[in-house]
């Protein structure tokens, strides 16, 4: 389901609405994986705010919840057609419009014929599905217009890419398949019209053919010092793309900095990253050996152990403790036995003090949407495989399949804790 948009536009972007009348967005209506923090830097304003405004006492909220954003009322009358575009200005990516309509890549490559991401300015871009609608306010403020730009000539169509088949191995994920044929994750789903990231051994995929084999390269480290011998700090500034386990306070120790100068330097509002984001990075990196990475394996060993070890226990609602089990009283209890202090909350509440992971390992946790409940409403632990063990209402703690039918339509996101 497409969200519906309600956000101030400037006059570089055309788009075929009609307005009349001055507009504030003032209303969201939240969309799966999205917290009070990221709606609050999203629009420009406070959790707190957001909170006060919805008599909210928890920072609990759930799909298709529609929040007000904003004290002030529309005085807007605003008409919605169908097909909206958008013109390309100078400094646009795909990624960038992507972001700013609240759509993927791959749609957009997918509406407009794009067979890479390669944009040119002028080029007129659908930014909706056919048939679908996208509602826009009318700027409350004039907006100069917008800068002259020379406009490049656009580029020829690249002729049909050429395909061949590639079948599912133990351990492979669609990131590092489209990696190794040279693909986007966006590609690889849209040629093989999937809607969710799983995949299982033995599934035959299309790929791009006469592609090289090799694995794209890894991010790329922080300069290498002069003098490796010495242990004088030297000064480093310079790029630092971001990994999956990655956090801010993992960079900034990594480079010597504290995650307001990271955040202010990057001109971050929110502790929210993404894999593949490039970070400005500025601080003192040894030249001495450095530190080997923090990892997961240890706790996440344990995770896994403690949480078979429990296979059988009852399943009661509200449930923490070897006399029964509710889902997320389940998780709560583990990943305490496992060394890993957390509170009790809800499915939800854990949903949002994790992050996504594009590659799940063992001991990460699967989430479930839409089950007994609208939003986020059951999670497990991922076992490799497919597998997940979990509380099930009926049978208790059980190990089941992801791709049995019923997990497959309410599957949501594979996260890891913090």
């Amino acid at each position: 389901m497409k969200k519906t948009i309600v956000r101030t536009l400037s006059t570089t972007a055309l788009f075929s609405c009609v307005f009349a009348g001055s507009a504030l967005a003032s209303t969201y209506k939240v969309q799966k994986g999205d917290s009070l923090s990221k709606i609050a830097s999203d629009n420009n304003t406070s959790e707190d705010n957001i909170k006060k405004l919805n008599n909210l006492s928890s920072d609990q909220i759930y799909v298709n919840q529609t929040l007000q954003l904003s004290s002030h009322t529309p005085t807007a009358s605003v008409q919605a057609v169908q097909q909206t575009t958008y013109k390309v200005v100078s400094g646009d990516a795909l990624i960038t419009i992507a972001n700013r309509f609240h759509v993927t890549v791959g749609e957009l490559q997918q509406w407009n014929s794009l067979k890479g991401t390669i944009i040119y300015v002028g080029q007129t871009l659908k930014v909706s599905a056919p048939g679908k609608t996208v509602t826009v306010s009318a700027p409350t403020t004039t907006v100069p217009a917008a800068a002259t730009v020379t406009t490049t000539k656009a580029p020829a169509p690249a002729a049909t890419q050429p395909t061949t088949t590639y079948k599912v191995k133990s351990g492979d994920c669609l990131s590092k398949i489209s990696s190794q044929f040279g693909m986007t994750v966006a590609q690889l789903k849209s040629l093989n019209n999937l809607k969710l990231d799983l995949i299982y051994v033995g599934q035959t995929l299309k790929v791009y053919a006469n592609q090289t084999s090799t694995p794209a390269p890894a991010a790329p480290a922080a300069p290498a010092a002069a003098k490796p011998a010495t242990s004088t700090p030297t000064v480093v500034t310079s790029n630092y793309i971001v990994k999956s386990g990655d956090t801010l306070g993992k960079i900034a120790v990594t480079y010597d900095m504290t995650v307001p100068d990271l955040k202010s330097l990057n001109h971050l509002t929110s502790d929210r990253i993404y894999v593949g984001q490039t970070l400005k990075v500025t601080g003192t990196v040894k030249t001495v050996t450095a530190p080997a990475p923090v990892t997961q394996t240890d706790v996440s060993a344990q995770i896994v152990s403690i949480a078979k070890s429990l296979i059988g226990v009852p399943y009661v609602w509200g449930g923490s403790t070897t006399s029964g089990f509710d889902c997320s009283g389940f998780v709560f209890y583990v990943a305490n036995k496992a060394g890993k202090s957390l509170p009790r909350t809800s499915a939800a509440g854990y949903y949002d003090r994790t992050y996504y992971v594009d590659s799940p390992k063992a001991g990460d946790i699967v989430f479930f949407e839409n089950t007994y409940k609208q939003g986020i409403s059951h999670l497990g632990i991922y076992l490799n495989e497919n597998q997940f063990i979990h509380a099930d209402e009926k049978h208790g703690i059980m190990i089941s399949n992801l791709h049995s039918p019923y997990y497959t339509a309410h599957f949501a996101a594979f996260k890891r804790f913090y």
